[in-house]
């Protein structure tokens, strides 16, 4: 494919993909101008700082993703309870369910963490701060160790199915989390 019909966007979406499947070490160049339909040049035009900033790059576009879905309404919630519940939509779409993985968690795990660290901290640290905040305007208690609950649990939810090979499993765990957020409500 030319490089004249993907844009430096579409290349990143698609980098994400290879990452999830691959791992950030796993991702060779082949499955990354295979997924991209880049060449070696075209790619390096994109992403001169090589790998690292392609990762970079799908960290961002991921974070982006993540403010305007689910930490900005958080932080903004006029209607706690309907900000959660988008919360769980937003994130099982995201997931598509639970049949894709976390890149951010996955990042998280592996040898990339270090490389990474500022950004995995960054993802899951707003992620809580919004959800506690969102709580906390709620009347629940304990918002801080509920955002963390939840947060992990949604996390663990996703190696769960995956590890199960079951999405539904995910399901089930967001809507357990779903009911214990809205119970924690006043």
């Amino acid at each position: 494919m030319p490089a004249a019909l993907i844009s430096r966007d579409d290349a990143v979406a698609r980098l994400g993909d290879v990452f999830r499947e691959h791992g950030f070490e796993g991702a060779s160049l082949t499955a990354i101008t295979a997924a991209t339909g880049l060449g070696k040049g075209s790619l390096y035009n994109y992403f001169p700082g090589g790998k690292d900033e392609m990762a970079a790059a799908v960290l961002a576009h991921v974070d982006g993703w993540f403010e305007r879905e689910i930490y900005a309404p958080l932080r903004e919630a006029g209607d706690v309870p309907a900000a959660i519940a988008a919360m769980f939509d937003n994130t099982d779409r995201y997931f598509r369910g639970g049949g894709r993985i976390c890149l951010v968690g996955a990042f998280a795990l592996d040898a990339t963490r270090d490389r990474f660290a500022a950004a995995v901290q960054d993802y899951f640290r707003r992620w809580i701060d919004a959800l506690a905040k969102a709580l906390e305007q709620g009347g629940a208690r304990q918002p801080v160790a509920l955002a963390e609950a939840a947060v992990g649990g949604i996390q663990g939810a996703l190696v769960l199915a995956r590890a199960l090979n079951e999405p539904a499993a995910f399901r089930r765990q967001i809507d357990r989390l779903q009911a214990m957020l809205r119970s924690a409500l006043a």
